[in-house]
This record gives structure tokens, sequence and C-alpha cells, in this order.
């Protein structure tokens, strides 16, 4: 083989491998991001494990850990991660994205329309969606607890989730 079709064979193998190269690294970019989102809603959640049992308080302060709301709760523990979410579960209802059920991932917030105020329509409830099919939340006797949010009460009064990450 001459130079000449060695040079010309090198020169086609550099701009492919470098064509091939700058794809991987663009998927690697998304997939950067997914994962990236993920783990801010890995670290919210293990955040919010530590209160686990922490007392429930309907219109509990933002200014302490001592007790919580549901969404003095979810304001608390997204805050530690740069995510400022308005104080009730309501308002908490309207920021961020819509996201299905079924497309469900850690660190979404899910919203029920359940217990004494409830009508079947309108919010009154916020937890943490963690994976699984499991929330984290806060509510009556258990205070920061996991629930499963496909069944009993959960799966009867879920009403919408939304994306803040």
């Amino acid at each position: 083989m001459n130079m000449h079709k060695i040079i010309k064979k090198a020169i086609i193998v550099g701009v492919a491998a470098t064509i091939g190269f700058g794809t991987f690294a663009l998927e690697g970019t998304n997939t950067a991001q997914a994962a990236t989102a993920t783990s801010v809603g890995q670290k919210i959640i293990n955040y919010g494990e530590n209160y686990m049992g922490t007392p429930y308080k309907f219109g509990a302060s933002t200014s302490t850990t001592r007790n919580f709301d549901c969404s003095s709760f979810m304001k608390h523990i997204f805050q530690k991660y740069g995510v400022d979410l308005p104080r009730t579960s309501v308002a908490q209802s309207k920021v961020g994205h819509a996201v299905s059920k079924s497309n469900l991932k850690k660190g979404d917030l899910v919203f029920f329309s359940s217990g004494s105020r409830a009508t079947g329509r309108n919010i009154t409830h916020v937890a943490v969606y963690v994976g699984g099919g499991k929330i984290l939340h806060t509510y009556g006797g258990p205070g920061v607890t996991y629930s499963d949010l496909n069944s009993g009460n959960w799966k009867r009064t879920y009403i919408k989730a939304r994306r803040v990450l």
C-alpha cells in the first residue's frame, strides 16, 4: 500500500471515530442530566428519611423540624437541595410540570385529596415519590413515614403528580 492510501484510510478512520465518540458524548450528556435529577431526588429522599417518626402537626411552622405537616416537610427537604417550594400543598401542586402516575421518578411530588378536608377533587396532601410504588410523607399518628402509593387510602385518593427536579 502506498503512503497516499495509508493517509487516506487514517483520515477516514479518524473522522469515523470522531463522529462516533461525538455521538456517544452527546448521548452521555442526556444520560448525565437524567442521572443528576435522579441523584438529587435520591438525596432529597435520603435527607427526608432522617426525620422518620417526626410527629405530624397540621399547620406546622416552616421554622422548626420538631414537627411537620405534609407541605412543610416537602418544603424543608427540597429546600436543602436548592428547590424552593411554596408553603401549601395546593400551591406546590402548581409548580414544576405534570407527570403521569406511570412515569413517576424519584423526587416527584404526588398529590392527594385525603383527610377531613377532602372532596375527592381538591388537593389536601403531598408526598415525595421514592420509587417502587412507595411515597415518603407525614400524616397523623405515624408522623414521617413510608406508604404504598398503589394501595388503600393513597390509591383511592391520588390526584396528580408534578416534577420539580
